[in-house]
C-alpha cells in the first residue's frame, strides 16, 4: 500500500547541460553523511532508466523509471509493468498520469511523498538527529558495484533503513525498510539499469496519444492547499508538517482534511472526515502490508492516522489530533 499522500550537499558540476552526467565529487568515502548527500544529488541530477521491483508486505510491484535532467530541469517517467497500464510523467513538481486502461489523463501537483531512487530529502543534516549513520558491507546489484549504509533510528518512532548506492555515480540501486522486529517493512531494487548519455529526452514522451481523451478534474474540483483548520498537537520529535489540503469527493458536502507529517524519511498522513454514518470503521489500530493504522472518532469527525512507521507514532499522532485553538 502506498502512502496518500513519504527521502542531500556540495554541489555538483555538470558535464554538459545535455548530458546530464556528473561528474566525480570529493566524496569522503569514511562518511556515512556524504554518501548520503551523493545519493541523493545522484537520483536528481543524472540521467538513467531502469527496471525496479517495489515489495511492501506480500505484494511485488514491478515499473520502470526514466529520468532525465537538463537546465531546464527534471523529467521523468513512471511506467506500471504490472496490472492496469499506467504511465506517471513528472516535470519537476508536476505530475501528469495517462491512465491507459480507461484513456483518462490527470494532471496534479507532486505531494510531498519521495518514489525510488529519490527517496532522500533535500535537507540531510537533521537526519542525524533521529538516525545513527554508518557504512555497510559492498556488494553487487543488478551489475554495479555498491556501498551500503545503514540508518538506525534513535527513538522507537521510526523504522531502521539500509540503502545501496552505486560506487561510481552514487545513485540508489536499492533500499529496505526493516521495523523494530527486524522484518522487512517495504523494499525497492534495481533489476535493470542504465546510466548516463545513453538515457535521452525523447524516451520519456508518453506512448500513447491522448488528444482525445478525457481529462479529469484537477485543482479545486479535487484538492485544495491551505489551512484545514485542524492540527497535531503531539507529534514525535523530528516530525515536521509538510504539506496541508482539503480533498473533496464526489457527492460529499464536506472536504476531507488531509496533512502530512514527516520526519526525512518516514511519511505520516492524517485525515479528518465527517463521521460516517453508512460505512463501517475499525476504532483503534490495525495494519495493511507495511502501514500501520489508527483510527479514532470524534464527537462529529473521524481521524485516521498511518504511515510507515511504528504504531505507537500513528497512535500518538491520532490520539492528539484536534481543531486549531482548542
Amino acid at each position: 500500500m502506498r502512502l496518500a499522500g513519504v527521502v542531500l550537499a556540495p554541489s555538483l558540476v555538470l558535464l554538459q547541460f545535455c548530458a546530464g552526467v556528473v561528474l566525480a565529487e570529493s566524496v569522503d568515502q569514511t562518511d556515512p553523511l556524504a554518501w548520503l548527500e551523493r545519493i541523493a544529488k545522484a537520483a536528481r541530477q543524472l540521467n538513467y532508466s531502469g527496471t525496479f521491483v517495489y515489495q511492501h508486505g506480500d505484494q511485488v510491484e514491478t515499473s520502470r523509471i526514466t529520468h532525465y535532467f537538463d537546465r531546464s530541469g527534471e523529467l521523468e517517467k513512471l511506467e506500471t509493468l504490472d496490472g492496469p497500464k499506467r504511465e506517471i510523467i513528472r516535470k519537476d513538481n508536476e505530475i501528469v498520469t495517462y491512465d491507459i486502461e480507461h484513456r483518462v489523463v490527470k494532471r496534479e501537483r507532486r505531494t510531498p511523498r519521495k518514489n525510488f531512487p529519490s527517496l532522500l530529502p533535500d535537507q540531510l543534516a537533521t537526519l542525524t538527529e533521529y538516525y545513527q549513520l554508518r557504512k555497510g558491507e559492498h556488494e553487487r546489484i543488478a551489475g554495479f558495484d555498491s556501498q551500503a549504509l545503514v540508518l538506525l533510528p534513535k527513538d522507537g518512532f521510526r523504522y531502521a533503513h539500509k540503502l545501496w548506492a552505486d560506487a561510481s555515480t552514487g545513485l540508489l540501486l536499492k533500499a529496505r525498510m526493516v521495523d523494530e522486529s527486524d522484518h522487512v517493512v517495504e523494499q525497492f531494487v534495481f533489476t535493470q539499469l542504465s546510466i548516463g548519455p545513453s538515457v535521452t529526452k525523447d524516451a520519456l514522451r508518453p506512448s500513447v496519444s491522448s488528444a482525445d481523451w478525457p481529462r479529469e478534474p484537477t485543482g479545486p474540483d479535487s484538492s485544495q492547499l491551505g489551512d484545514t483548520g485542524w492540527t497535531v498537537k503531539s507529534q514525535p520529535v523530528g516530525f515536521k508538517k509538510v504539506m496541508e489540503m482539503k480533498r473533496f469527493k464526489t457527492g460529499a458536502q464536506s472536504p476531507v482534511a488531509h496533512l502530512v507529517y514527516s520526519d526525512g524519511l518516514a511519511a505520516v498522513s492524517v485525515f479528518i472526515e465527517p463521521l460516517p454514518t453508512k460505512r463501517k470503521y475499525q476504532e483503534g489500530p490495525s495494519r495493511q502490508g507495511a502501514v500501520n493504522i489508527y483510527t479514532r472518532p470524534l464527537p462529529d469527525q473521524l481521524v485516521t492516522v498511518l504511515g510507515e512507521a511504528p504504531a505507537v507514532t500513528v497512535m500518538q499522532m491520532a490520539n492528539s489530533v484536534s481543531l486549531k485553538g482548542q
